[in-house]
Formats: C-alpha cells, structure tokens, sequence
C-alpha cells in the first residue's frame, strides 16, 4: 500500500513538470502560442495588389477638379474651350473623344465614297451632308467611280475647340494615309493610284448640344489642314 502511494505520488510529480515545463515557460521561437498569433498578425505580410485610383469627377463639393490629360491631344489654344466643355458636361474626356473622332473620320470617308447616303446623314449635319451628297450626285451623272482606301491615321489632335452653351464645338486635325483611284465609264484610271497612298490634312469639326440626352457628336464643318 505504501509503495502504491509513492509510486503514485513519483507519477503526480512528473506530470506537473511536463506541464510547467508547456505552460510555464516563455515560448520558444518555434512554439509561439496560438493567443499571439491570433493578436498580432505578421507584421510583413504578403503584399496586396491595390486597385487603381479612378479619377475624381470634377465640380463635386469638397473634391477637387482633376488635372487636363495631357496635351499631346489638343494644342494649348484649345485648352480653355476644353476646360468651359469640361465643366458644363462632366462626361467629356479628351482621350475619348479623339478616339471616337478617328472612328467617326474612317465612317465618314468610307460612306462618301461608297455613296452612302443615308449612312452621311446620320453622321453629318445637314450642310455637311448636302455638300457629300451633291459630290456623290456629280460622280453618278459622269458615270465615274471611286475606289479609295484608308490606310491609316497618322494623327489627330484638338486644335480648338468652344463652347456657347448649349453647344460645344470642337475641331480635329487629322493627318491621314490614303490611296485613291477613279475611273470613268469604261473603267479608265483617269486620277489617282491605289498603289501609292498619299497624305491627307483634315480640318474637321464636329459639335454638339450638351443639354440633349442624344451623346453622338455631329461634323458641322470640313476644311483642309
């Protein structure tokens, strides 16, 4: 009986050690309790990729009205209409506009010179659209036919550009390749060459009535660069 209660006590004394020796003592680099882990995150965790800042919109209460985008897409003339169009129409960003006066200089050709009509008057406004039709009806009454291509669009930069509420007019120079080639009845070159492309300098301005729900921008006037 005595031997089974030292035993037992010899057993007692073990176990506390073994627990001292977990509980008790400060952890070791390798054995950090859970509890800290959970109250102190890593102080280097792996970096987060962050989503990019959108611009502020401008002419909010307490923000900022945010900077022109750079002026390689309009010349310094142009930037004080830019800023009157800016703050009367909110929507209005230069790299978008040029990007859909390219589009705009592509559709426009390419119906004039397929004859398109009804194509030119939805992207004209009447005077521009009466002076293509009446090219096209002098090209049909001398039996000709025009074959020209668009290579490509050098450049196209705002070179002015005005507002006199409601309307906002803005001009583009664009700076174009093309090669053109016309024939007569009997299907004689009588001007041009498809083989070798020349360039082409536009003044095209195209406006629009900001307080109309309608947002495509019409081209009111066409010159030469």
């Amino acid at each position: 009986m005595i031997v089974e209660i030292v035993i037992l006590a010899m057993i007692a004394a073990f176990l506390g050690l073994r627990l001292y020796s977990v509980l008790g003592r400060r952890p070791e680099q390798n054995d950090e309790p859970l509890r800290r882990r959970v109250e102190q995150p890593d102080a280097s965790p792996a970096p987060r990729a962050l989503a990019p800042r959108l611009p502020e919109k401008p002419g909010v209460a307490g923000r900022p009205v945010p900077a022109l985008p750079e002026a390689s897409g309009f010349e310094s003339p142009a930037e004080a209409g830019i800023r009157a169009i800016v703050a009367a129409d909110r929507r209005f960003d230069v790299g978008q506009f040029l990007t859909g006066a390219r589009s705009a200089y592509g559709m426009v050709l390419e119906a004039f010179w397929r004859g398109e009509k009804d194509e030119l008057s939805q992207l004209c406004d009447r005077d521009v659209y009466e002076g293509f039709a009446s090219a096209i009806d002098a090209r049909l009454a001398a039996g000709e036919t025009l074959d020209a291509r668009l290579i490509r669009i050098e450049d196209a930069k705002i070179v002015s550009a005005e507002y006199a509420a409601p309307v906002a007019r803005v001009t583009v120079r664009f700076v174009a390749d093309v090669a053109s080639v016309t024939r007569d009845s009997a299907g004689t070159v009588i001007a041009g060459s498809l083989d070798d492309a020349i360039e082409s300098r536009d003044l095209w301005t195209f406006s629009r009535d900001l307080t109309s729900r309608d947002p495509d921008w019409l081209l009111d006037e066409t010159d030469e660069a």
